[in-house]
C-alpha cells in the first residue's frame, strides 16, 4: 500500500465529488440559493426603523390646529393616516386587530383653548406591544408640539409661540407600557420554534423511512394518503402541545409575561398552526431524496419565516413586496394572534382575520403532500 499523497488519487476524489454534487441538485441549489435569499432580505427587506406606520384619528375638533397637527404628523415619515374613526370603541378595536398603530384624539373646543393659552391635550395611543416598531415614530412626536404650528401662529397669536409648548401631547403606551422587549420576543419564541421542530421532524420522519426501506412496508398495508398523513401528524401535534406549555411557563415564571386573554382559545388556533406546519414538513419529505435534502428544504422555509414574519424586525419596516411574502406564512399571522391573546387579550373576533390565512395556508400545503405521496405511491 502506497502511504505517500497522491495526486491521482486526490484527483480522483476530487472529480467523484463534483459529480455527486452535479447529481444532487437540489443540494447545490440549496447551498446557491440561501445565500442569495440571505442577501436579498438583510440587505433590502430588513429595516430597523419603520416609517408610514397606520395611523387613525378621532377628531372631536376639526378646526385648521387639528388639521394642522395632522398634517404635520404625515411629514414627518412616520404616520400615515388611514382613516378617521367616530368614537374611542373603533380607535380599540383597530388597535387590537393591528388595522392601526397609532390612535391620535383630538379633543372637543382644542383650537379654542390652545388660542387662549391654556395648553390643550392630545392623546396619543400607541400599540407598544412591539417597542422597535414604535420608539421612533414616538420620539419623532415629541417634536411636533414646537413645530407643527409654526404657520399658523402669526399676528395676535404670535406670542404663543415664544411660550411654553403651545399644547400636550400625552402618550399612552397600550399593552406594553414599560416597554419591555421580553414582553413582545418570548411569545414570539413559541411560534418561531413551533415552525423550525413541526416542519424538520415531520419531514425527517417520512423521509427516514424511505432511506432505513420501512416505507415499502407501509406502502404494502391497505393505509390511504389521507391516513397516513394524518397517522404522522396527530403525534407532533401533542409534541407541539408540550413545547408551547413549557414555554408559556417558562415566560411566566421567568419573564413575567403578561397572558391578558384565553389560553383555551389559544390552544385552538395552536392546532391549525401546527398542522400547517406539519403539513409543509409532509411535503418536503415527499420531495426529499435523503434526510440532508429535507433538513435543507426545512432551513429554507424557516429562514424566510422567521426574518419576514415580524419576530425579529418590525413587520410594516420592509418594504411592500417583502410584507406580501410574508402575509403568505403562517407564522406572520400565528405571531399576531399569539401577541393579541396573551398581551391584549383579543377574542374570537379579533384573531379571525389571522385565523383563516393559516386555515388557506393549511388547505393548500395538506393538497400538495397529498398529490405528491400519491406520484410517491405510484
Amino acid at each position: 500500500m502506497n502511504r505517500y499523497f497522491s495526486w491521482r488519487r486526490f484527483w480522483a476524489v476530487l472529480t467523484k465529488e463534483f459529480v455527486q454534487m452535479r447529481r444532487d441538485r437540489l443540494t447545490f441549489a440549496m447551498m446557491v440559493g440561501i445565500p442569495i435569499l440571505q442577501l436579498i432580505l438583510f440587505g433590502f427587506a430588513i429595516n430597523a426603523d419603520p416609517k408610514a406606520l397606520p395611523t387613525a384619528v378621532l377628531a372631536a375638533d376639526n378646526s385648521e390646529f387639528a388639521r394642522s397637527f395632522v398634517r404635520a404628523m404625515e411629514n414627518s415619515g412616520y404616520f400615515r393616516v388611514v382613516r378617521h374613526i367616530a368614537d374611542t370603541r373603533a380607535g380599540e378595536r383597530a388597535l387590537a386587530i393591528g388595522e392601526a398603530q397609532f390612535v391620535v384624539t383630538i379633543p372637543e373646543g382644542f383650537a379654542r383653548k390652545l388660542v387662549r393659552g391654556e395648553r390643550p391635550v392630545l392623546l396619543l395611543e400607541a400599540d407598544a406591544s412591539d417597542p422597535a416598531a414604535t420608539s421612533n415614530a414616538l420620539a419623532a412626536l415629541l417634536t411636533l408640539n414646537q413645530t407643527a404650528f409654526r404657520h399658523d401662529l402669526r399676528g395676535s397669536l404670535a406670542h404663543l409661540q415664544n411660550q411654553l409648548p403651545p399644547f400636550e401631547v400625552r402618550v399612552h403606551r397600550r399593552y406594553n407600557p414599560e416597554g419591555i422587549t421580553q414582553y413582545n420576543i418570548v411569545p414570539g419564541l413559541i411560534g418561531t420554534i413551533l415552525t423550525m421542530t413541526m416542519v424538520m421532524m415531520t419531514s425527517l420522519a417520512m423521509t427516514r423511512e424511505r432511506e432505513r426501506g420501512t416505507m415499502e412496508n407501509l406502502l404494502a398495508t391497505p393505509v390511504r394518503p389521507i391516513e397516513v398523513m394524518t397517522g404522522k401528524i396527530v403525534p407532533y401535534i401533542v409534541v407541539g402541545y408540550v413545547q408551547v406549555s413549557i414555554i408559556l411557563a417558562a415566560a411566566w415564571a421567568l419573564f413575567g409575561v403578561p397572558m391578558v386573554g384565553s389560553l383555551v382559545l389559544l390552544s385552538l388556533a395552536l392546532i391549525v398552526f401546527i398542522a400547517s406546519n406539519l403539513a409543509v414538513g409532509f411535503t418536503f419529505s415527499t420531495l426529499a431524496k435523503n434526510q440532508l435534502q429535507a433538513m435543507q428544504m426545512a432551513f429554507f422555509f424557516f429562514l424566510p419565516s422567521i426574518l419576514l414574519s415580524g419576530f425579529m424586525f418590525p413587520f410594516r419596516g420592509m418594504p411592500q413586496w417583502a410584507q406580501w411574502l410574508g402575509e403568505v406564512l403562517p407564522l406572520t399571522h400565528f405571531l399576531r394572534i399569539l401577541r393579541g391573546i396573551l398581551l391584549k387579550g383579543n377574542g374570537p373576533a379579533e384573531i379571525m382575520p389571522n385565523m383563516w390565512p393559516i386555515g388557506l395556508f393549511l388547505l393548500v400545503a395538506a393538497a400538495i403532500a397529498l398529490i405528491r405521496y400519491r406520484e410517491t405511491l405510484d
